[in-house]
């Protein structure tokens, strides 16, 4: 069977997908409901092609070729209407990519990161974090303006993390270090980054309730920022913030563990279904259409391993630690 892809001809088969079928001929086609050997239904619409005889856009991650079909892989209305679903699909996803700390750092500093390492109790390896940007015991901070402490979100529920404080300390701690170069991190200026929007004044009152950790910070950056197939495919088209804004209502850092190391976080998840099409007995549906949520119940985590978030194309599903 012959197919013609962007006025080109090539030989396929009919089990094959559309997707399948540019990839193999070198033709980019992005997809985040898609994964490769996994059970899927098409959700996100960012692989969509299109078809010339009729104008349809066409789902290529579930669609098979016909005879003579004549598809249109890399146009600009397709690069449109994949930005679009994208877009859409940012205004259900509830998430700070990085941290407002860490981006605002005049040097660069990953200060979520030497918090993180700080609340565990982990001073060496926060003070590795700290010896990749400054020479210890100096840090640097001392006239700094600290836009870190005015960017932190815990100040917009009580009061801003003791950034600077808790730095000098760690700075003054008498244990010997590496320098860790994951203690630097340069914002890609490039880089799709999502923000959260305002907390509800309910949540508000969650997070100071809830949040006891020594530094007291919310630790907003996200685990799987470095490795998000929502944040690079936004980032390929350009986006700088949803257009739509952020619809979701479900709360911030509403973490749950569901099996060892890997956590669910519901508002970041964008429904493509993957987790609940892989897991037997695991991960379902509940409810319908906008309302629509992927939920785990309670009986049914034992049947969930830590591989399926691998398959989790945002931080929904990521594994902590």
């Amino acid at each position: 069977m012959k197919i013609y892809i962007d006025g080109k001809g090539t030989e396929v088969r009919q089990e094959e997908t559309l997707l399948e079928i540019c990839r193999r001929n070198g033709i980019p086609v992005p997809s985040l409901c898609y994964a490769e050997g996994a059970v899927h239904r098409p959700s996100c619409m960012v692989c969509m092609v299109m078809d010339e005889a009729t104008g349809q856009m066409l789902p290529s991650c579930s669609t098979h070729p016909a005879e003579g079909m004549r598809i249109v892989a890399t146009g600009a209305e397709v690069s449109e209407m994949r930005a679009l679903a994208v877009d859409l699909l940012l205004s259900d996803h509830r998430a700070d990519c990085e941290a407002p700390c860490t981006t605002v750092c005049p040097q660069h500093l990953n200060v979520e990161g030497v918090l993180s390492w700080y609340d565990q109790g982990d001073y060496a390896r926060a003070r590795s974090l700290l010896a990749a940007v400054f020479p210890l015991p100096e840090t640097g901070c001392g006239d700094c303006k600290a836009p870190c402490e005015k960017v932190c979100r815990r100040g917009t529920v009580d009061s801003a993390v003791s950034i600077r404080e808790i730095l000098r300390r760690l700075a003054e701690m008498d244990i010997p270090v590496t320098a860790d170069p994951a203690g630097r991190e340069v914002p890609d200026k490039a880089a799709f980054s999502s923000r959260l929007g305002a907390f509800s004044p309910a949540e508000k009152l969650r997070l100071a309730r809830d949040t006891k950790t020594p530094s007291r910070c919310l630790h907003c950056a996200c685990l799987a920022r470095h490795d998000c197939r929502l944040r690079d495919a936004a980032t390929a088209f350009g986006l700088r913030t949803p257009e739509f804004g952020v619809r979701s209502e479900l709360p911030f850092k509403e973490r749950r563990t569901v099996a060892g190391c890997l956590v669910f976080e519901p508002a970041k998840c964008i429904r493509c279904g993957l987790c609940v099409y892989n897991t037997e007995d695991g991960f379902t549906f509940r409810g319908r259409g906008f309302s629509m949520q992927v939920v785990l119940p309670e009986e049914s985590r034992g049947h969930v391993r830590e591989d399926v978030a691998a398959l989790c194309p945002t931080g929904a599903l990521c594994l902590e630690g």
